[in-house]
């Protein structure tokens, strides 16, 4: 069975080709209205929950905006304070995703918010190392990696 994001993409295209208009509004357009077809024969296609996934999809977008401008701030904070003492450490984050898309997101996602750095994965692809630069406490940053990306990801992949 074709995946159902190859069908929203060629109801769309079917939609430009129908209205003459190949333009990125028109398409857009087109692929919403493929996704409400979609809904409404979700039955026949098999896969229901196809807007609940890119609701998922979107509130992990926005999750990684929220903290991105949170350490944004808190880096610079620490950056500007006349007292420098940052608490740097190496922290073992225990990997409850298992796929290798999921990890790799992970990965990058933690490397793309200020202070944070993505190290290694472990052989067995159960740990990441993950360096911050101020880690006063290891096991508030476990926590807060756990139940903020790698809860969206697995909301929005599983």
């Amino acid at each position: 069975m074709m995946p159902i994001v190859f069908a929203n993409v060629l109801l769309a295209l079917a939609w430009a080709a129908v209205t003459g208009g190949f333009s990125a509004l028109n398409l857009a357009f087109g692929f919403g209205l493929g996704a409400l077809a979609l809904v409404l024969i979700r039955e026949c296609t098999g896969r229901p929950g196809y807007l609940g996934r890119i609701a998922r999809a979107a509130a992990l977008a926005g999750l990684f905006l929220v903290e991105l401008a949170k350490s944004a701030v808190r880096v610079a904070a620490m950056v500007v304070s006349p007292r420098l003492d940052p608490h740097p450490a190496i922290v073992a984050f225990p990997l409850t995703v298992t796929s290798d898309i999921e990890i790799a997101l992970l990965a990058n996602l933690i490397t793309l918010t200020p202070g944070t750095l993505s190290v290694d994965v472990s052989d067995d692809r159960r740990v990441l190392f993950v360096h911050c630069i101020d880690a006063p406490d290891p096991a508030a940053v476990i926590a807060d990696i756990r139940d903020g990306f790698e809860r969206k990801i697995l909301e929005a992949f599983r």
